[in-house]
């Protein structure tokens, strides 16, 4: 089978991905800060996450997967200290909602998901050689700094220029985070405060605790050495937190620190950033709590590419809160239900199929079209183009038993690849949601007063929630795309 190809952001290339050791492919991948739940945004990284793993293995790579847990910084501290409970009881609160979210969202569990706070004297020992290596410094409090100017190739993984650093990495920086265009000496172990209450370790410089981007790299080396395979994150931890595991890891050890570096980019709600402020801030519990399924809300995540930003529709034409996104999900994850079942009538097959059994699959058939686009840098929005069209094209009444298992067995590696858990029932597709329903008509409406520009608009618009217009003699029908 094809090896996968992958964008790297420190080369700027699709390059394919290779295990250094030659046996199994090892990556971290930035885990949430535990102060709250989080959002859809953060899963839409999680879950692209969870496909990359999925492909790689389905693909015959044994994986190794590391994902943090940040336990301790400035806001899991500031909102444990509100709250008026111990910094663990409040972290490892919102540590079981994200994992049982995370289950909800059918995401693989991480080989290891070690959390800052249980590897506080790993951190110390790095700060400890990165000061005897003249790469760092105490400052009068007792805090440590990573000095940016003593790291010659700081700043190749955002592109910062030398300019840029040669004005700013005269400056210290204390805060866990910092404007993006700010290049300052960071804290590797900031000194002990008053409003830290009793969340404060002791080291060779004073009680205080570590910085949070040092957290990685010091769970990154135990767990997966001086340099590994692949290193993740979402497009907002280019700079400064991954530009800052580089330098203070490789100027530790003294290699390259990661081969493969893979960003996933934002998600937008209603074509703005996600905010509470602007009420447009979603958690998986309000989704189901509004009707929805965590494979609906997966299968909204994957259907734009990880590289390209996600408009996740939350609200109609009128303003109204009605999830046409997550509608449109739904349509599709029916369609496939249908499907697939039809293939398991054909075949005679009882069992249901694992994700063991898709790690058996040596052939995929009709739908290999679909494993190629994501062995092809992970293009999730043509492998489930792919996947429809070979639907179409496959006439299950005409096939063999034997056939139809083959067929069966091919669907099923795609969708574990996705990790689509289709609804219980294959039933027919649902009728158009109401928004879409006025949609249609207020295009029909457009297009006989001759407004054709606003005509196509809301055909596109249609079409962008998976549902087509066929204009007939009579009128128009309103139908879901094959």
């Amino acid at each position: 089978m094809p090896k996968m190809r992958l964008f790297d952001t420190m080369s700027r290339e699709v390059r394919e991905l290779t295990p250094l050791d030659g046996r199994v492919f090892r990556f971290y991948c930035c885990g949430p800060t535990v102060y709250g739940p989080a959002h859809i945004g953060n899963f839409r990284t999680f879950v692209l996450q969870d496909v990359f793993r999925r492909t790689l293995e389905l693909s015959g790579m044994p994986t190794f997967h590391v994902r943090n847990l940040t336990d301790v910084d400035d806001k899991t501290i500031r909102d444990s200290q509100a709250g008026g409970r111990t910094l663990k009881e409040f972290t490892d609160f919102w540590r079981d909602r994200f994992q049982e979210d995370c289950a909800k969202l059918n995401l693989l569990t991480p080989h290891i998901e070690p959390s800052a706070v249980e590897h506080i004297p790993h951190q110390v020992e790095m700060i400890r050689d990165l000061m005897e290596k003249g790469h760092a410094y105490a400052s009068d409090d007792g805090s440590v700094y990573f000095k940016v100017s003593s790291f010659e190739s700081y700043g190749r993984l955002s592109r910062l220029d030398q300019r840029e650093l040669r004005e700013g990495a005269s400056g210290s920086v204390s805060d866990d985070e910092y404007e993006k265009d700010s290049v300052c000496d960071f804290a590797l172990w900031k000194a002990r405060r008053d409003e830290d209450g009793d969340n404060y370790w002791d080291s060779p410089w004073g009680q205080g605790r570590p910085g949070w981007h040092l957290e990685c790299s010091a769970m990154c080396r135990e767990y997966l050495g001086d340099t590994f395979d692949l290193h993740s994150g979402g497009v907002d931890l280019v700079f400064p937190h991954h530009e800052n595991e580089i330098a203070q890891s490789e100027a530790c050890t003294g290699h390259r620190m990661a081969g493969h570096w893979f960003h996933l980019t934002h998600l937008l709600v209603d074509g703005g950033k996600m905010s509470k402020s602007a009420g447009n801030f979603y958690t998986l519990s309000q989704l189901i709590e509004a009707g929805f399924s965590p494979a609906e809300l997966r299968y909204a995540l994957i259907s734009a590419n990880y590289r390209q930003p996600l408009n996740f529709v939350a609200k109609d034409t009128a303003g109204s809160e009605t999830f046409p996104a997550l509608l449109a999900a739904r349509q599709a994850l029916q369609r496939l239900a249908k499907f697939s079942q039809s293939l398991v009538d054909a075949s005679g097959l009882t069992e249901p199929l694992t994700y063991d059994d898709a790690l058996a699959v040596t052939g995929q058939g009709s739908f290999g079209g679909a494993f190629e686009a994501l062995l092809n840098d992970l293009n999730t929005p043509d492998a489930l183009g792919r996947v429809f069209s070979a639907m179409k094209a496959v006439q299950v009444e005409a096939l063999s038993a034997d056939v139809a298992a083959q067929e069966l067995k091919g669907f099923h590696l795609i969708m574990e690849a996705l990790g689509l858990v289709l609804p219980a029932t294959g039933g027919p597709v649902a009728e158009a949601p109401g928004a879409l329903v006025q949609l249609a008509a207020d295009r029909w409406a457009a297009k006989q007063a001759k407004n054709w520009a606003e005509s196509d608009r809301l055909r596109d618009e249609i079409s962008a929630a998976g549902w087509e217009i066929k204009d007939t003699k009579e009128g128009y029908e309103l139908c879901p795309k094959s």
